[in-house]
């Protein structure tokens, strides 16, 4: 087999994984696999987010779901490659309610890794393409209902005489795009937001925040960005898309609106959602809930002793928007992750002389290295190769995240070579470095802990130049009238002090809105359970509670950066479809016992 080409090795070996799965013969599977494999999978198999490491976790999760998944039609798309003695291979195939698809991977003849993905649900895919709706009926007649009229009817009717069927509490960027994946499945859903406008959660903030990621990996379903669209975002140029694509996608977007409290009747299998909407109170009786307040939770406040005896002003990061008021003014920043130098940066422009407090070290990464090397399939010249933005998401997802530390760690060996003289310099200015505690870099920070790293645009020049400020090494001791004392006896004068201290996890805005015992129950969000501090446990093989079925029926959490919004949220609409429709969804995997333990 191995001296075959690589698409015959691969349809080899998909034939015999079909032959296997077809007779419900788990064993004869599994024995396909190298002993260090995995299979993740998204819904197909499980309707869960899971991955199964080893031999043994797979045939467990065969033996538990082929009867009813009854898997056929595998097929290989295109040709498959070899890379390094690795074949990989693109695939197609059904179930008895989706059809999927996915990416194998083998090693000497056996698979190393696969990675099976719902693409639709039969019976209920997305009207596009040649299935998009005519949108007018060729027919003369006295009640015709326009388009506006329709429209009108629908956004007046829905959460008064009609309920919707999930409720998206949150109207950023994960809400807007969820709620664009349940519109085009034909979900009734309302959307909540607290600010006055769609787009206003990126307005809001500081005037000079711009996306770190590049436009490539930026992109919204089903609307990407025209081709001019800059490669890194304005906020306010964000937010202004997001507004027009609340419009445009037809969504159900109640702003100047907050929830104030929700409880899930279990006999009834209905949620009771009190909404404050422009001061009119109104009760919600959505079948599914999802929390989409962003990556994590409330703001995360640190215990500043004397705080009380300060006399200037403290703020935190969520509520700090401009610089401005703090011209010519000494103000010392907590902090320094992404936040804290986008802050930093944004007073330094203002006038105001800051001093950035370091209390652990940064990992930090220049923007121009990680275009070159972080984001090659993400790129003109991935899309010029064929990597499309949806194939680009796939070869992410397709990586299990037990195997990232080993890439990662490899591609940060790159990164510190490359950028060696400007960790040099960084370091002489006084700013502590890590990259991580097993050298990994910023993507595992971003996914273990979500804090600690920053993408230099800029604000590293300033502190090499000594144009802001550093302490680092030294704990705070107690805020005083004037400033702030560390524990080796020196204090920093102060006029204002602004803590980039990060939030808390999302469970906690549960814990305000449902209740303390639901949001201990479903447990932490976001982390893998790497044992690193501030990586919620026990390792899972995926990030917790994210995307996927929780300890709490019918309540889902949806969120993260722009790419993992615009990837899950698919995967999150159609788990919700599913149960609207109907369709049996089997959760393999489900939370239990073990999963909710609360970090340490």
């Amino acid at each position: 087999m191995l001296d075959m080409a690589p698409s015959k090795q691969a349809a080899t070996w998909l034939s015999s994984l079909a032959r296997a799965l077809e007779a419900g013969d788990g064993e004869a599977a599994t024995n396909l696999f190298v002993e260090d494999c995995y299979w993740r999978d998204l819904l197909t198999f499980t309707w869960n987010i899971k991955t199964m490491e080893g031999r043994a976790a797979i045939h467990d999760m065969l033996e538990a779901t082929l009867a009813t998944t009854k898997p056929t039609a595998w097929q290989l798309s295109g040709e498959a490659s070899s890379d390094e003695g690795i074949v990989e291979a693109w695939f197609t195939f059904e179930t008895s309610s989706a059809w999927g698809q996915g990416v194998l991977r083998l090693q000497d003849g056996r698979c190393r890794t696969l990675f099976t993905a719902m693409s639709d649900l039969k019976g209920f895919a997305e009207r596009k393409g040649p299935a998009r709706p005519l949108g007018v009926r060729h027919k003369a007649d006295p009640d015709r209902e326009t388009w506006a009229e329709a429209r009108a009817r629908e956004t007046r009717d829905l959460g008064a005489i009609e309920q919707p069927f999930c409720l998206v509490i949150g109207g950023g960027q994960g809400g807007i795009m969820l709620g664009a994946r349940l519109r085009q499945l034909g979900v009734p859903a309302i959307i909540i937001e607290k600010n006055t406008q769609a787009g206003d959660s990126w307005r809001n903030r500081y005037r000079s925040l711009v996306l770190h990621d590049p436009v490539w990996y930026d992109h919204l379903p089903y609307i990407p960005f025209p081709e001019n669209w800059p490669v890194f975002t304005p906020k306010d140029k964000m937010g202004d898309w997001l507004e027009m694509y609340t419009r445009v996608m037809e969504l159900n977007y109640w702003t100047s609106t907050r929830c104030i409290s929700a409880s899930y009747d279990e006999a009834e299998k209905v949620w009771t959602v009190e909404v404050d909407r422009a001061g009119e109170r109104i009760t919600l009786k959505p079948k599914h809930v999802v929390f989409a307040t962003g990556a994590y939770g409330p703001p995360r406040q640190i215990d500043l002793p004397g705080a009380a005896a300060f006399q200037g002003e403290i703020l935190h990061s969520s509520q700090f928007s401009s610089g401005e008021k703090f011209r010519s003014r000494k103000v010392a920043v907590i902090g320094a992750a992404s936040s804290g130098h986008d802050v930093a940066v944004d007073l330094w422009e203002s006038g105001a002389e800051v001093t950035m407090i370091q209390r652990s070290p940064t990992t930090v990464v220049k923007s121009d290295t990680l275009m070159e090397v972080g984001f090659e399939i993400f790129s003109e010249k991935a899309l010029a190769r064929g990597i499309t933005t949806e194939k680009a998401d796939m070869i992410v997802a397709s990586t299990p995240f037990a195997l990232l530390p080993q890439s990662q760690r490899a591609l940060y060996d790159i990164i510190k070579a490359r950028d060696a003289a400007f960790y040099d310099r960084l370091r002489g200015a006084g700013f502590a470095i890590d990259f991580g505690d097993d050298e990994t870099g910023l993507l595992m920070k971003a996914y273990r802990t979500g804090s600690g790293y920053y993408i230099d645009v800029g604000a590293s020049d300033l502190i090499i130049d000594g144009e802001i400020g550093i302490r680092s090494g030294v704990e705070i001791k107690s805020l005083t009238p004037k400033g702030i004392l560390f524990d080796d006896g020196t204090e920093l004068a102060a006029d204002a002090i602004i803590s980039c201290t990060g939030y808390q996890s999302m469970n906690e805005t549960v814990a305000a809105i449902v209740s303390r015992e639901v949001a201990d129950k479903v447990g932490p969000c976001w982390g893998i359970g790497s044992g690193v501090k501030g990586d919620p446990g026990p390792w899972q093989g995926e990030l917790r509670n994210m995307w996927k079925p929780t300890a709490q029926e019918a309540l889902w959490f949806h969120g993260g950066n722009l790419a993992l919004s615009r990837f899950y949220s698919k995967f999150v609409a159609l788990q919700i479809k599913a149960r609207m429709e109907g369709v049996a969804t089997p959760v393999y995997g489900a939370p239990g016992a073990e999963d909710l333990r609360r970090p340490g």
